[in-house]
């Protein structure tokens, strides 16, 4: 048990060594969402906003996680022909595995997204409080802590049980990293 306990150490402190550096920053953008739905709807703009923290293990490896206020939903017109909004408020934290294409600039990013609801218009709608989701995308570091990002979110999960509506969002962020 203790030889166990000793290699698992060994290696966490060579992985540990390996780390390249941590970056922590903010960023903001717009969400282009809608429902990927069995009811005709149409999309809305909004936006997201939060921090970013990106471990880099690799020079073209890193794990990026996020904390986001997510501002989404869609439009619909209800039996009578009214249009209606459906906006549906989330905190997010996207958890994304980085490949650079080229090193410290272009990256393709994919991994999941957890998303908690914090808000939505309509009570009556009795929307689901978790959101699970795919994402993928690309990101662009411009110069010094500069980036600018667009990524692509697909639910996974049902954003309520009495319509078979799952959330789908296009992102297109700009940010800071501060170290």
């Amino acid at each position: 048990m203790k030889k166990i306990f000793f290699l698992v150490a060994v290696m966490t402190s060579a992985f540990a060594a390996q780390a390249q550096g941590i970056d922590f920053g903010v960023k903001a953008g717009a969400n282009f969402s809608n429902l990927d739905a069995n009811i005709d709807t149409d999309g809305i703009t909004s936006y997201h906003a939060g921090a970013v923290l990106e471990l880099s293990l690799i020079p073209t490896f890193s794990v990026q996680a996020e904390g986001i206020f997510s501002s989404q939903g869609a439009e619909y017109k209800n039996a009578l022909g009214a249009v209606e909004d459906i906006n549906l408020d989330y905190i997010s934290m996207p958890v994304m595995a980085k490949f650079y294409l080229l090193p410290d600039r272009l990256s393709l990013m994919a991994g999941p997204q957890f998303s908690f609801l914090i808000d939505e218009n309509k009570e009556a709608l009795e929307s689901k409080d978790f959101d699970m989701a795919a994402a993928g995308g690309v990101e662009l570091k411009i110069i010094g802590g500069l980036f600018a990002q667009a990524r692509y979110t697909i639910g996974l999960t049902k954003v309520n049980d009495a319509i078979d509506a799952k959330n789908a969002v296009f992102q297109l962020s700009v940010g800071y990293l501060f170290f």
